[in-house]
């Protein structure tokens, strides 16, 4: 286990987060920045609102992107019992002996939004997709360049045999909100 002292210097010269915030900023608004074990990311001002008013159902090997509408704003409105596909600011450039757990930040938890993000493997790079869901009957607003998950790093005892890059996996240095491929 590394010292957090440590592991903000490891985490600044490896340039695995950029941009990096090396103390959590929350004052006023929903934390983000380096937390006690790890990071906590922001949303950015860019969504993908899901509409579902063109498709009888949901795809996932040929997700519709009429079934969303685009929105840049500094808040975001997610309907009643629907989601959101977001980004973070932050691009991310894992280490081949890292494998990162992302999770909802609790302010959100508590007003009934899910937020969901994949791991991300060893040598993923990337802005990650943030799927938002609202499991309240009203509307939910979220706030870009704001905290919206965690990240924890685990740091492996040795590298992995096959990283996400060896496999040349079809999310690779994606930028922007990426729908599922496939």
């Amino acid at each position: 286990m590394l010292k957090n002292d440590r592991w903000i210097r490891e985490m600044a010269e490896k340039g695995m987060i950029r941009p990096f915030q090396k103390s959590q900023t929350g004052k006023g608004i929903i934390s983000y920045g380096v937390s006690s074990y790890g990071y906590d990311m922001r949303i950015a001002d860019e969504f993908k609102i899901f509409s579902g008013t063109n498709a009888p159902f949901i795809d996932p090997k040929n997700l519709d992107q009429a079934s969303f509408t685009d929105f840049k704003g500094e808040v975001c409105i997610l309907p009643p019992n629907s989601f959101v596909l977001g980004r973070s600011v932050e691009y991310f450039r894992i280490p081949r002996d890292v494998l990162v757990i992302c999770l909802g930040k609790s302010t959100y938890a508590r007003c009934g939004i899910i937020v969901n993000v994949t791991p991300l493997e060893p040598e993923w790079e990337g802005h990650v997709t943030i799927e938002i869901s609202n499991t309240a009957p009203v509307p939910v607003r979220v706030y870009a360049n704001e905290g919206i998950a965690q990240v924890l790093f685990l740091g492996g005892a040795e590298v992995c045999e096959k990283s996400y890059a060896d496999k040349a996996g079809k999310y690779q240095a994606q930028k922007g909100i990426t729908l599922p491929k496939m």
